[in-house]
């Protein structure tokens, strides 16, 4: 490749012609610059949009898993309860959740393509460079977005409602702390919790999303269809997977104040306890994960995946 760049090649009888290869590899290189910055543009706003418009879409779908998370019961019984409270309430609590989905589709996607691009920059990336930027993007999604679950988990919780009517009076709350009270106790409690699972579970998303897609994609199916089933089987698996850190981040953060705010093992073993000691009760909402996690995940990846590339995904080197 270099010696097409070589200032002065063997001179032909046409003086002017070796002028032509130098002057169209420095165009397609400075043609490729704005490509690539209009490819991450592209990147970022669709991850926003596309979250922004999954978690609209899915969002009935998780309160009722909350709410199986929180008291364990069952389907009928969650729904009852949601339609007891009337449709004013609804949507209760679904700002926070809009904000920080969307703020979780830039970050996610943006910081995982850079991170990507940092770490391979000349060739097909490999499993370790996808799960060390999924893992550092995850990361990162934890820091910026744990304040917004930790509002909306409390605005969730039907227990909750005549202390907490709204989400300025949760607020008025954790910033009457002092500061380190009002990051652990506040709006960073269960942080930890949050860091391993948005760590892990990006990581196992972005590790095997892209070779699922691949291999789906040379059974020669329209170029949205991999990524769509793609996004749907590992997200569902890789929520599935963490559920349980979910359950017990959950019951963490729906509590308020010192004295309902138990240590991490403490709040493990009254989950564990309150569950019966068995695991499928741990489970319990499960099934609408499932849905809810197709829906969101099969969306937002075909949207991003198709919208960005404009084309049939390459297929990536995998270990």
């Amino acid at each position: 490749m270099r010696s097409s760049f070589q200032p002065e090649p063997i001179v032909t009888s046409m003086g002017e012609q070796p002028e032509a290869p130098l002057e169209k590899p420095e165009e397609g290189k400075r043609a490729k610059i704005p490509e690539d910055h209009h490819w991450h543009s592209r990147s970022y706003t669709l991850g926003a949009i596309s979250s922004f418009l999954s978690t609209f879409v899915t969002f009935p779908i998780y309160k009722v898993v909350f709410r199986q998370q929180i008291h364990a019961v069952s389907v009928p019984e969650a729904v009852s309860q949601l339609h007891q409270e009337g449709l004013h309430r609804f949507y209760r609590g679904i700002y926070p959740p809009l904000l920080a989905k969307t703020l979780q589709g830039t970050l996610l996607f943006g910081t995982y393509d850079n991170l990507l691009q940092a770490l391979s920059p000349t060739g097909p990336s490999r499993l370790w460079q996808r799960w060390v930027a999924g893992f550092l993007s995850g990361a990162m999604e934890a820091v910026v977005l744990t304040p917004f679950e930790r509002v909306q988990n409390v605005l969730q919780d039907g227990r909750k409602d005549a202390r907490f009517p709204s989400t300025s009076s949760i607020l008025r709350e954790f910033n009457s702390y002092g500061f380190w009270e009002r990051l652990a106790l506040g709006y960073y409690q269960g942080f930890l919790l949050v860091l391993l699972r948005n760590s892990l579970g990006s990581a196992l998303y972005f590790s095997f999303k892209d070779p699922i897609r691949d291999s789906l994609a040379e059974q020669g199916l329209p170029c949205w269809v991999p990524a769509l089933v793609s996004g749907s089987v590992n997200g569902t698996l890789t929520c599935l997977l963490l559920y349980p850190l979910s359950v017990l981040v959950a019951n963490m953060q729906s509590q308020v104040g010192c004295q309902e705010a138990p240590g991490l093992w403490a709040s493990a073993q009254a989950v564990w306890e309150g569950r019966g000691r068995k695991l499928l009760l741990i489970y319990r909402g499960g099934s609408l994960v499932i849905l809810r996690s197709c829906v969101t995940w099969g969306l937002t990846t075909a949207i991003h995946d198709f919208l960005q590339e404009n084309k049939c995904p390459r297929v990536e080197e995998s270990d």
